[in-house]
């Protein structure tokens, strides 16, 4: 099945589920990051993959061995789904991708949808929490019982826009979970952050210790480049410093 530019694969022997998590390329790589951990769980396959005819055009590899830029897993003990996109997604093709998604969301008798995402916004340190955007219905169904903060006033964007906007178009339950995110990439505290909130509202089993010593390590890299930079190491110093 297609949506103007998106061809949608999803195979035939796929398990329903009720819950479709969805991270793409942005900002910090924090909503990416959390996806791409759920989709390394020994319990996810992969059933499907969305294809564009458009640029960017990439396709991912590893030790010599591609993969497609946007999968489709599924965990079906856990009944959720779990989409990667590996693409950056411009902002003209965003309508077109989420239809794709929900194309996918309704071959897998998806009952609500979670994007997780990173927000390049001005914070201090009491604002490393999960916040939601989310329509009606999931905040009723999903969110009255749990302590995660609504964000406050502003406007969605790009993917997670469209996604939002048809969730409330069609009353299906949508909902974003965002959190700050640095310029630093990967940002893996604002995605253990994410899959915290996603654990939290969705009662999903995720053990982010793996992760938490990669954030560790992550850090302590950054911090030794500022110290050596401060310093005036010169073999840590670039030639043009314009982008510093």
């Amino acid at each position: 099945m297609s949506s103007d530019n998106i061809s949608v694969v999803v195979s035939d022997d796929r398990p329903p589920v009720d819950t479709l998590v969805v991270g793409v390329s942005e900002y910090g790589l924090a909503g990416l990051t959390a996806v791409d951990y759920l989709a390394d769980r020994d319990s996810m396959h992969e059933v499907g993959h969305l294809r564009t005819k458009e640029p960017p055009f990439i396709t991912p590899f590893e030790n010599g061995t591609p993969r497609h830029h946007t999968r489709l897993y599924v965990d079906e003990a856990a009944s959720f789904a779990v989409v990667v996109g590996e693409r950056f997604v411009p902002p003209a093709q965003a309508g077109s991708l989420a239809t794709a998604i929900t194309t996918a969301g309704r071959k897998l008798d998806a009952s609500n949808m979670t994007m997780l995402t990173g927000a390049p916004v001005a914070h201090g340190p009491d604002d490393h929490v999960p916040f939601y955007i989310a329509t009606p219905a999931y905040q009723d169904s999903y969110l009255d019982d749990t302590d995660i903060r609504p964000m406050g006033n502003g406007f969605l964007d790009g993917l997670s826009a469209e996604l939002v906007a048809r969730g409330i178009d069609e009353s299906f339950p949508t909902g974003v979970f965002t959190t700050p995110t640095h310029p630093q990439t990967p940002d893996v505290a604002a995605a253990i952050r994410l899959l915290t909130a996603l654990k939290e509202v969705h009662a999903i089993q995720i053990d982010t210790g793996p992760l938490e010593a990669f954030a560790a390590n992550i850090e302590a890299h950054y911090q030794a480049l500022a110290e050596r930079m401060e310093a005036g190491d010169s073999d840590y110093l670039p030639d043009d410093r314009m982008y510093m």
